[in-house]
């Protein structure tokens, strides 16, 4: 279940290749992916 997650999140260009120097931004794309994802599986669910 975690290495489908990361390959969900790998998914997104913007994660696969880190443009950021900032980790706080790095951080908070990573949230907003992640909520990108959930999003998607309820939409489906449903």
């Amino acid at each position: 279940m975690v290495e489908r997650a990361f390959a969900w999140l790998h998914q997104i260009k913007r994660l696969r290749i880190r443009h950021e120097r900032r980790a706080d931004i790095h951080q908070d794309l990573l949230e907003l992916a992640g909520s990108l994802i959930c999003l998607r599986r309820l939409r489906t669910s449903f």
